[in-house]
């Protein structure tokens, strides 16, 4: 009897330990979103994210959004650090439909399950007006939520390290990676894959134009493990 007490005692005294331990520090990816602001007019755009405050420390919240038109063209990018708010100028069509974006991570901020916060956000926005009036604001269409893409981007190893440059880029994509036997694959963020390479070794050249625009990832295989690193197709 009093072995089983002791055993009780420990178990609980460990969970409680580890609950101490682990600090719950954000919600998650489909708790969050973009709201458009007041402050949104026919040739400029500002856009709140909830990440922002929903996410401690603040100081390492990570936003990289991008803005594109239907035939893929970028029309802005941009990353921002502890900020709720991106707004700028623009020239765009008022009949356009225009595709928004945003990765949002902070290795800091802990979920529920454990892993830090590392979060997509697509959705489109166009020029709503309304029937008795002739004034317009910039809408999403789809309202759509956050969506967990750590499995996707989450590095396993940090070496040997691969450098992949330029990003955002247009037509080629280069690699510097070990002289080592190494594998290599580009996926996008629902993880299909476009690209692939094996038994290789150093610096690659990648023709990466065929690519639609957007959020890739490069998964690269190695005998130590595995990495992947984000870039952007223009």
């Amino acid at each position: 009897m009093i072995k089983k007490l002791l055993l009780i005692l420990a178990i609980v005294f460990g969970l409680s330990q580890i609950t101490k331990a682990q600090v719950i520090s954000c919600v998650p990816c489909n708790q969050l979103g973009m709201v458009m602001n007041v402050g949104s007019q026919q040739t400029a755009i500002s856009i709140y994210h909830s990440g922002q405050y929903m996410t401690h420390p603040r100081s390492q919240n990570i936003f990289t959004w991008e803005f594109s038109d239907q035939q893929g063209n970028i029309l802005h990018l941009d990353t921002l650090v502890d900020a709720s708010t991106i707004s700028f100028g623009h020239s765009w069509s008022l009949t356009d439909t225009i595709n928004v974006s945003v990765h949002f991570v902070n290795d800091s901020a802990i979920l529920p399950n454990g892993n830090s916060i590392n979060c997509l956000f697509e959705d489109q926005i166009y020029w709503s007006t309304g029937s008795s009036t002739p004034w317009g604001s910039w809408t999403f269409i789809h309202n759509n939520p956050g969506v967990d893409v750590t499995g996707i981007n989450q590095i396993t190893i940090l070496e040997p390290d691969f450098i992949i440059f330029p990003s955002p880029t247009s037509n080629n994509l280069n690699v510097k990676g070990p002289n080592e036997e190494y594998a290599l694959k580009i996926l996008n963020v629902q993880g299909q894959m476009f690209y692939e390479m094996n038994n290789i070794s150093g610096h690659q050249n990648i023709d990466v134009s065929f690519l639609p625009s957007g959020l890739y990832f490069l998964n690269v295989s190695h005998n130590k493990g595995y990495q992947n690193i984000r870039f952007i197709k223009q």
